[in-house]
């Protein structure tokens, strides 16, 4: 039996999250009910990510096991033919036998864009968060630092986490103004906070969780000692809000 591994890119705004639902339009349950029509076999879907309802993806990494003998990039093309246009697979190859998008993973990136202007572009409001607040990058960018390395990120999990082991590594968290982000032949020009977080793995909503905390922090409603509390405690209640989905991206999944 062979072992697929799928690259793909997709626009979380329509659907309830990666993981597929009874009630609900997922991008797993959809990716799997393509193939099955594709295979005419009972495909199970195994996505690197669980990004959550509104997230999106440029690199989400999934894998199917199948008895088809059909070349790789006709699996990539028949299944852009058949998915919607917000879902695509970018690309299609087999992989090892005990290859799995989420225990093989050495590391995974996300980045979260914060609108900062105090008005919203009509275009990129779906795909960040607009927090029109005066922020200090520079404090933003110290309470950063301090969740860097190993640490038990138990604050930061959202309700619900199913995680047993909650100690994960960030190995790299930057914080960077941008004053343009490029679109189609033109860009949005003003105040555009971007925040890419690499860690060995996430729990859930640990990076909203992140970006929240984070935020306040900039506005100068939580200060960095109450993180390292919120670290001792492992108390949620200590951090501060969720980011809204819409901002998140998953940016790569490292092998």
């Amino acid at each position: 039996m062979r072992n697929i591994k799928l690259l793909i890119e997709y626009k979380g705004t329509n659907y309830h999250g990666w993981q597929r639902q009874k009630n609900g339009n997922t991008l797993q349950g959809i990716i799997e009910d393509k193939l099955s029509e594709i295979t005419r076999e009972a495909v199970k879907l195994v996505g690197a990510s669980r990004t959550d309802a509104g997230v999106h993806a440029f690199g989400q990494v999934a894998s199917f096991r199948t008895d088809s003998h059909l070349d790789t990039p006709i699996f990539r093309r028949a299944l852009n033919a058949l998915l919607p246009d917000d879902i695509r697979i970018l690309d299609a190859e087999d992989a090892n036998e005990d290859f799995h998008p989420r225990f093989s993973a050495i590391s995974k990136s996300y980045f979260y864009i914060i609108n900062n202007a105090d008005v919203s572009s009509a275009f990129i409001y779906r795909y960040s968060w607009r927090a029109p607040y005066l922020l200090d990058l520079e404090i933003m960018k110290k309470a950063g630092a301090i969740l860097q390395g190993r640490h038990d990120f138990s604050a930061f999990r959202g309700a619900g986490c199913g995680a047993k082991n909650t100690m994960r590594e960030i190995i790299s968290l930057d914080i960077d103004m941008l004053n343009r982000i490029d679109f189609m032949t033109t860009g949005f020009t003003g105040r555009f906070i971007k925040i890419r977080i690499e860690a060995n793995a996430f729990l859930r909503h640990m990076v909203r969780n992140i970006v929240g905390t984070l935020v306040e922090i900039g506005r100068g409603k939580m200060t960095s000692d109450s993180m390292l509390k919120a670290f001792e405690l492992k108390d949620r209640r200590l951090m501060g809000i969720t980011a809204p989905a819409n901002g998140l991206f998953l940016e790569e999944v490292r092998y």
